[in-house]
């Protein structure tokens, strides 16, 4: 696995004529924020050696750098899911990579089901932390030695910039939720009890995604800011049939207000 990390990186490094620090995962809600970056240059995730290809509506699958404001960035347009099919390994893979490339930030956005009795479709909620609810754990196997054995979660996180972030959205009027994403393995869309008990054990939003990379990051040292865009609500009493369409036209109405939070933040970290 490192061997393939650090042959993917060197080929990307050859391709590079920027150094970033920071990474997007450019996730449902945000993937407009991809038409903001300047000096751009792309490359297409199957170009780029042990990198899965995105096969989900809505994520285009490359690898973009340029800057957004006066930082240099990478973003990945499009992520890996584990209900598509990938292990565990490759999903976060590219995170290990961001790894090797010197990224010290990642921005990760995504799409969520809210079961906080207060939250409405289109809320905005910045993630305070998690409930690993996959059934492969990405830090299972051999340890890489990015990081400890057992590295520590306690702040999985980062508080500053969500301090940072709420001070941005205030200032520009922008309402933010704070809550508790639980990751599942998808692909189906949960049910009434499972709504039930994932806000019992303290969820206040859902969704298939986000977790795994985190978790990755935080071994690697990479700090973290994530941020939901509730899409559907899972509230007894307000729970409808949804899919990926409706889905994906409440992220599309939310994306600005997400990337004016992201862009100002990005340019603060």
């Amino acid at each position: 696995m490192l061997e393939r990390i650090q042959e993917t990186a060197s080929f990307l490094k050859e391709k590079m004529h920027t150094r970033p620090e920071t990474a997007i995962i450019l996730g449902t809600g945000l993937g407009s924020l991809a038409d903001e970056i300047t000096d751009k240059y792309e490359i297409p995730y199957e170009q780029i050696p042990y990198f899965p290809v995105s096969t989900v509506e809505g994520h285009k699958g490359k690898l973009i750098f340029g800057k957004l404001g006066q930082k240099d960035i990478m973003a990945m347009q499009g992520r890996f899911h584990y209900y598509e099919g990938y292990t565990m390994q490759q999903v976060t893979f590219p995170v290990r990579v961001m790894r090797e490339l010197g990224i010290k930030t990642l921005f990760v956005s995504n799409a969520a089901g809210g079961m906080h009795p207060d939250f409405e479709i289109g809320d905005l909620m910045i993630i305070t932390d998690h409930i690993n609810f996959f059934p492969e754990h990405p830090l299972h196997g051999k340890n890489i030695p990015y990081g400890p054995r057992f590295p520590d979660m306690s702040e999985a996180y980062d508080r500053d910039l969500i301090r940072k972030a709420d001070a941005i959205a205030a200032g520009r009027g922008i309402k933010v939720q704070h809550g508790v994403y639980v990751g599942t393995q998808g692909p189906t869309f949960e049910t009434p009890a499972e709504y039930r008990m994932y806000r019992i054990l303290g969820g206040d939003a859902v969704g298939m995604s986000t977790v795994p990379e985190v978790i990755v990051a935080n071994h690697c040292g990479i700090r973290v800011f994530g941020i939901s865009v509730i899409t559907d609500l899972g509230v007894e009493g307000k729970i409808v049939e949804v899919s990926h369409e409706e889905v994906q036209k409440a992220a599309d109405a939310a994306q600005p207000k997400m990337a004016e939070i992201m862009r100002e933040l990005i340019n603060q970290a």
